[in-house]
C-alpha cells in the first residue's frame, strides 16, 4: 500500500491530442480507444468538445451507452460567455446534453487573455468561472476546472491566477487542473506554484502540461511530488505543436519508480501506446521511453556481453513489465555476444567459440562494410544465420531477372515491366508481369513463377519499401540500400539488400523477404 495521496489519471489524447499535426481519429476509431483506456485502466477520458464537430456528438451518442468499467467520460468545454447568463449559453447547454458523468471546462488566469483576448473585466472574468462551476455542479455533474495559462498567469499576477482559482472552488469545483498551456515553464516552478496553490485553495489539484522545452514529463511529475492529484496527458504525447505531457512515459515513472501506482495493468503499457499509433495512422516513436523498439535494445559488444549475465545490468527494469521485450542489435559493433542472443532469440541456438559463431560475425562485419544494416532487417539476419548453420535450403533457382521501363510521349503512357527465369523444384518457370515500377514488376513476376508450386505466396503483402544512398558523397555512383517491410496479416519482418544498382538491392531485399516467408511457413 503506497503511503501517497492515490493520483488519478486523465486521458485527453481523443480531445488535445487530435490537435497534434498529422493525427485524425474518426467516431469509430475514438470510440475504440476508449475502450482501450477503460480496459487499461484509465480514471478519466476526455472525449471531445461537443457540438464542435459531428464526430464528438457521435462519440458521446455512443459513449452513453457503453459499459465503462474503469473510466469516468468527460465532455470538454469553456466558461459561459461574457455578459450573458450561464443558462442562456448554448455552449454549455451542448456540454449538459453529452450526458457525461465529468464536465471539464476551461477558463483564463492570464490577465492577458481577460483584457486582450476576451476583452472583458477580471471581475467578469472571475463571474465567468463562478457561474459555469455552479451550474455545472448545480445539474449533477463532476466538475474539473482547467485553469488555462495558470504558471504564464500567475508570474504576470499572483493575486490575479488565484483569484481565477478561488471562484472555481467558490462554485463548487471538484479540481482545479494547473494548466502550463505555453510548456515554458520549469520543474522547480512548477513545483513551487503547485505548492502555494494547494495551500492558498484548498481543494484538489491538477496539473496538464505541454512538452515545448522537452520538460512536459518532469513537469508533471514535479506537480505530483508537491501534492497534485490528478494529471492529464495524452498517449503517446500527442497534442498541440510538440505534444501534450506523455502519459505513456508519466504512467511507469509514477508507478515503477516515485511508489505511486496508478493502473493494475501496466503491462498492458507497450500495447495501447502502439494501439493508438495504429489508429492514428502514425509511426511508432522507437525511441520513446518504456514503449519504443529501441527503449531495451542492446548494440554494443560489451553491453550484450553484460546483459547476457545480468539484464539489469544495463536495464533499468524488466521489460515485460510494461509489455515491452528485450531486442539484440547486430552491427559492426557486435560481439560473439550479440550474434549469440540474438541467434537464440531467434530460436536457432549457436555455441560459444564454435567455427559457426566466429564465421557469422566475420560475415555480419563484411556485410555492414559494404553498407548492409540489419537492425530493421531481422529476416534478412536470421536466414543468414540459417545459411552458416546449413539449415537452409533456398526455394528457387534463379537463372535471369529483366526489367524495363517504356515511356510513349505520343500517348502520354509508361509502363515497366519484368521478366524472371527460375528453376522451382525442378520445374524451369519463366514468367513477366507488369507493374507501378521496377519493383512491384519484379515481384509480381517472382510471385508467378512460385503461384503453382507456393500458393501460399498470396498471403504475403509488401508493406513498406524505403531507399538510403550510401556514401552520397560520390553522387549517381553511390551505393544504394533497400529496406523492405512485408507482412502476412498478422506478423511482420523487415529484409534488406545493398547494390551499386537499385534494382540488384530491390531484388535482394525482396528474395530474402519470399525466402523468409516460406521457410516460415514450412516450419
Amino acid at each position: 500500500m503506497s503511503k501517497h495521496p492515490e493520483v488519478k489519471l486523465y486521458d485527453t489524447t481523443l480531445r488535445d491530442g487530435t490537435q497534434g499535426e498529422g493525427v485524425n481519429f474518426s467516431s469509430l476509431d475514438k470510440v475504440r480507444i476508449a475502450e482501450e483506456l477503460d480496459a487499461f485502466g484509465m480514471h478519466y477520458i476526455e472525449g471531445g468538445w461537443p457540438g464542435s464537430n459531428p464526430k464528438d456528438v457521435s462519440f458521446f451518442e455512443r459513449a452513453a451507452d457503453l459499459d465503462w468499467k474503469n473510466a469516468r467520460i468527460a465532455a470538454f468545454g469553456s466558461t459561459r460567455r461574457k455578459n450573458i447568463g450561464v443558462e442562456d449559453d448554448p455552449q454549455v447547454k451542448l456540454l449538459l446534453d453529452a450526458k457525461t458523468p465529468v464536465i471539464t471546462f476551461f477558463g483564463k488566469s492570464w490577465r492577458l487573455h481577460v483584457t486582450e483576448v476576451l476583452t472583458t473585466t477580471e471581475e467578469e472574468n472571475q463571474a465567468m468561472i463562478r457561474d459555469t462551476t455552479r451550474y455545472l455542479k448545480e445539474n449533477g455533474r463532476e466538475v474539473i476546472y482547467d485553469a488555462e495559462h495558470f504558471f504564464d498567469g500567475y508570474k504576470d499576477s499572483p493575486e490575479h491566477a488565484l483569484a481565477t482559482l478561488q471562484a472555481a472552488k467558490d462554485g463548487g469545483a471538484d479540481w482545479v487542473v494547473l494548466c502550463d498551456t505555453n510548456g515554458g515553464t520549469m520543474p522547480h516552478e512548477v513545483a513551487e506554484m503547485t505548492e502555494i496553490v494547494i495551500r492558498e485553495i484548498g481543494i484538489p489539484v491538477g496539473i496538464h502540461t505541454h512538452d515545448d522545452t522537452g520538460v512536459a514529463a518532469a513537469n508533471a511529475q514535479a506537480s505530483i511530488l508537491a501534492g497534485a492529484t490528478q494529471v492529464q496527458g495524452t498517449v503517446n504525447g500527442y497534442g498541440e505543436r510538440v505534444g501534450n505531457c506523455n502519459l505513456t512515459t508519466v504512467i511507469p515513472n509514477l508507478q515503477l519508480k516515485m511508489e505511486r501506482p496508478v493502473v493494475e495493468n501496466i503491462e498492458r503499457l507497450t500495447g495501447l501506446a502502439h494501439f493508438v499509433d495504429d489508429l492514428a495512422n502514425c509511426a511508432h516513436n522507437i525511441r520513446a521511453p518504456y514503449v519504443g523498439a529501441t527503449a531495451f535494445a542492446h548494440k554494443g559488444g560489451m553491453h550484450v556481453n553484460a546483459v547476457q549475465k545480468v539484464a539489469h545490468s544495463f536495464e533499468h527494469i524488466e521489460p515485460g513489465t510494461v509489455g515491452n521485450r528485450q531486442r539484440i542489435l547486430v552491427s559492426e559493433l557486435s560481439g560473439q555476444s550479440n550474434v549469440l542472443m540474438k541467434a537464440e532469440e531467434l530460436g536457432l541456438p549457436v555455441k560459444k567459440g564454435s567455427d559457426e559463431a566466429i564465421a557469422i560475425l566475420h560475415n555480419l562485419k563484411e556485410l555492414e562494410e559494404q553498407g548492409y544494416e540489419f537492425e530493421a532487417a531481422e529476416a534478412s539476419f536470421e536466414l543468414l544465420i540459417r545459411k552458416h548453420l546449413e539449415t537452409y535450403q533456398p526455394f528457387f533457382e534463379l537463372h535471369e531477372y529483366h526489367c524495363t521501363f517504356r515511356r510513349d510521349g505520343d500517348r502520354d503512357y509508361d509502363t515497366c515491366s519484368a521478366t524472371v527465369k527460375l528453376t522451382v523444384n525442378g520445374v524451369e518457370e519463366y514468367r513477366v508481369a507488369e507493374g507501378d515500377g521496377p519493383v512491384n514488376a519484379l515481384d509480381g513476376a517472382l510471385r508467378k513463377a512460385l503461384r503453382d508450386h507456393h500458393p501460399e505466396i498470396d498471403e504475403m503483402e509488401l508493406r513498406d519499401y524505403k531507399v538510403r544512398i550510401i556514401d552520397s558523397h560520390q553522387g549517381t555512383a553511390a551505393k544504394t540500400r533497400v529496406l523492405i517491410l512485408s507482412s502476412d496479416g498478422k506478423d511482420e519482418w523487415g529484409t534488406v539488400g545493398v547494390s551499386y544498382n537499385i534494382i540488384q538491392a530491390s531484388w535482394r531485399a525482396l528474395v530474402d523477404s519470399v525466402e523468409y516467408f516460406l521457410a516460415k511457413k514450412q516450419s
